[in-house]
């Protein structure tokens, strides 16, 4: 193969060429967006490498990795320098993105060349990386792609399920119509509570430029530190640059819920797709300081009722909560990951 391998990492290095053609062409997810990958990185406790190989002039692939590091230091992780001796390791995931693979491929490549692009990105990542590089961790690998990256030395382990809707319904009653009668009643209970609550303000829209994105950011900060600390979650936290972009994208519906006194109860954020959109964040107060219990279903209503009228194939809301998701008629959709020794890479 003729192909070249280039490591960038996207602080520092311009975005490479062609790159927004072949995410078009891939139907790639917005959050690909080179801009958007900078700025998710730069203050990053592990921040991204890119990987992008090329057949010529033309873009063929791109793998995406978590550079990661020991201990619990919320500061913005090094990419080179002295830290490339210390013990490091790679997550090939995209931080926020858990229902697609952190890769992208031209659609002629079979399966043979995506194994083989992969064998060497572990390779051309791992020497960028530096010698205190210990391997590579593939998260969220879907059953079907499990076989690029399995063999000798690569254990595969079963990881939680992320959770996605096939659109089969005509309208939202038809949705409504297909769970069970208490969770249908439910709904309709709470979808009515929501309409008329004169002390709720509740505003959908995309390109939003009427929010605050240190608002939004430290109440998504507030969020996940409320749940507890995920085990083995390298990522860091969603900072305010991020969100200003994000939610001013014509491509991303915002939902948020304020009192009648405009302080901000609750927040989502839809990535659209042509085929499956996804609810990226979710944040909100604790019901004890005043947030109504019910929002988070008003969201999935929302969700659905989005994939449904703009006919989109699937919805997806990610992993965790699995009964929650599956009483909403969510399937869960497996996943794997796998680990890579670094000197399983050589071989």
């Amino acid at each position: 193969m003729t192909w070249s391998i280039s490591v960038l990492d996207p602080r520092t290095d311009p975005e490479p060429a062609g790159w927004t053609a072949f995410l078009e062409a891939q139907q790639a997810p917005l959050t690909w967006d080179y801009g958007l990958l900078c700025l998710e990185s730069a203050h990053s406790r592990s921040p991204y490498l890119l990987t992008v190989v090329t057949d010529g002039e033309d873009l063929v692939a791109a793998v995406l990795a978590m550079v990661c590091r020991p201990g619990a230091s919320p500061d913005p992780g090094p990419v080179g320098g002295p830290a490339r001796w210390g013990p490091r390791w790679l997550e090939v995931q995209h931080a926020w993105l858990s229902a697609y693979p952190a890769w992208l491929f031209a659609e002629g490549l079979d399966a043979g060349a995506r194994r083989e692009i992969l064998r060497r990105f572990e390779r051309a990542a791992c020497r960028r990386t530096g010698p205190g590089c210990l391997g590579v961790v593939y998260r969220s690998v879907t059953p079907d792609a499990v076989g690029l990256v399995s063999g000798r030395g690569r254990p595969v382990r079963e990881i939680t399920p992320t959770l996605v809707l096939e659109n089969t319904f005509a309208d939202l009653d038809g949705w409504l119509a297909s769970l069970s009668r208490n969770r249908r009643s439910s709904l309709r209970g709470q979808i009515r509570k929501i309409a008329a609550d004169p002390g709720l303000v509740v505003r959908a829209g995309t390109a939003r430029d009427d929010l605050d994105p240190q608002e939004l950011a430290a109440m998504l900060r507030a969020h996940r530190e409320a749940k507890g600390p995920v085990k083995f979650d390298q990522r860091g936290p969603v900072t305010a640059a991020y969100f200003g972009e994000l939610v001013r994208r014509p491509d991303v519906v915002t939902t948020t819920y304020h009192d009648d006194r405009g302080r901000l109860l609750a927040f989502t954020d839809l990535l659209d797709h042509a085929v499956m959109p996804l609810h990226q964040h979710w944040a909100a107060l604790p019901p004890g300081l005043g947030r109504p219990k019910h929002l988070y279903f008003d969201v999935v209503v929302r969700g659905v009722r989005h994939m449904i009228e703009n006919n989109r194939k699937f919805l997806s809301l990610g992993r965790g909560v699995t009964d929650l998701k599956t009483s909403l008629g969510f399937t869960p959709s497996p996943m794997a990951g796998v680990i890579v020794p670094r000197p399983v890479t050589r071989w």
